[in-house]
């Protein structure tokens, strides 16, 4: 009887270490040799459409460019501090190789598509373009 009960509890531990989640946190990628970093402020910024129109669009156009490596889309995270500007909408970073790289995105047809059709839902974008020093 000890040893069914030992093969039982050993079982047991086998079955659930087999079916334990292995999760492995996908690799990261940030080019620190371009950073391009826009910032979006819709034109209404509480309209749960347009914010839901204008997300779409963005994933849709970032799942599929072609050349952009970091893809992070935020929004602000209310830090408020005087040198802190929490008055846009949302932000992109993306990364590049080369600056010859995001030349060749910003005619992607994906990304003039993104232009295209989200324009209407923003009043202003501020890009700001760095080159990495140090390589």
């Amino acid at each position: 009887m000890k040893l069914l009960r030992n093969s039982i509890a050993v079982f047991m531990l086998l079955i659930l270490s087999s079916c334990e989640k292995k999760t492995e946190k996908p690799e990261i990628i940030f080019d620190s040799n371009f950073a391009h970093v826009v910032y979006f402020w819709l034109n209404n910024p509480d309209s749960a459409e347009d914010r839901a129109e204008f997300e779409k669009a963005l994933k849709q156009f970032l799942n599929t460019s072609e050349y952009a490596q970091t893809k992070f889309i935020g929004k602000p995270a209310n830090t408020p501090r005087d040198v802190v500007d929490n008055s846009w909408t949302y932000s992109i970073i993306l990364t590049f190789p080369s600056k010859e790289i995001q030349d060749q995105y910003q005619k992607e047809p994906v990304h003039l598509k993104f232009v295209e059709e989200a324009s209407h839902l923003w009043e202003r974008v501020q890009v700001y373009d760095a080159v990495g020093i140090g390589h």
